[in-house]
């Protein structure tokens, strides 16, 4: 993978900063409330929950379910695999240079997720009622697990795409973001979430996932060296 370009780094680290500020804010605001809906969650959570027939709750449970178990890790391992030749700047052999990157890929999605139960832990913020849920949920609200898992998988999915630019890259790229999004949208429709988590989930993990994508670039931009020493410098 070609250095990137001084200019994208810059943007992808305002973007790293903006998301993670409004992530911040958010909570700050969550606090202040003292983990309590805030007006734009009362009003999507009380549309969510009078609009939900049958099949459209059915879709929401298969949704929600793409972003569980071992399926995001399967997902980020076959992502880092891919962009493993276009992220390495060593020399060592395709098979370790396959799998290191496919582990990289697959413990910055866990570590994402561990962040994300400190902060859950610290917030505490008490889920929707439990007479509205249409799923089974389990500790607190804030920021949304799920939505969590979906955003650092599909980030490292098309980090991995950008690596390496297959056909229709941009296609896939989407599709990914796509099914982060539902998957957040999906926990707000089962009733399981405040809208707020969902967004600060989407911020946070967007903010995490570009770090990512920082610290591949600069490690793809690292000179390399051959086996018989350092390159010669070519005469002036």
């Amino acid at each position: 993978m070609p250095a990137a370009p001084p200019r994208r780094r810059s943007h992808a680290a305002h973007w790293c900063l903006l998301t993670t500020g409004l992530g911040v804010l958010l909570t700050v605001v969550v606090l202040a409330t003292g983990g309590g809906q805030l007006p734009l969650d009362a009003g999507l959570h009380r549309l969510a929950v009078e609009h939900r027939p049958g099949a459209l709750a059915t879709t929401l449970r298969g949704v929600t379910e793409t972003a569980t178990g071992l399926a995001p890790y399967v997902v980020a391992l076959a992502a880092g695999a891919y962009a493993a030749p276009a992220l390495d700047a060593g020399t060592r052999r395709r098979t370790l240079q396959v799998a290191l990157w496919a582990a990289l890929f697959a413990q910055w999605l866990a570590l994402g997720r561990a962040l994300r139960i400190g902060l859950m832990t610290a917030v505490d913020r008490p889920r929707p009622p439990a007479e509205d849920w249409l799923a089974h949920a389990s500790r607190w609200a804030f920021p949304s697990g799920h939505t969590t898992t979906a955003t650092i998988t599909a980030g490292l999915v098309v980090l991995a795409l950008l690596a390496r630019r297959p056909p229709a890259y941009r296609l896939w790229a989407a599709l990914a973001v796509a099914w982060a999004a539902a998957v957040g949208v999906s926990r707000v429709g089962l009733g399981v979430h405040w809208t707020s988590d969902v967004v600060a989930a989407w911020c946070y993990a967007s903010a995490w996932t570009l770090l990512a994508a920082l610290i591949a670039t600069r490690t793809a931009a690292v000179p390399t060296r051959t086996r018989t020493g350092p390159r010669t410098p070519s005469p002036p």
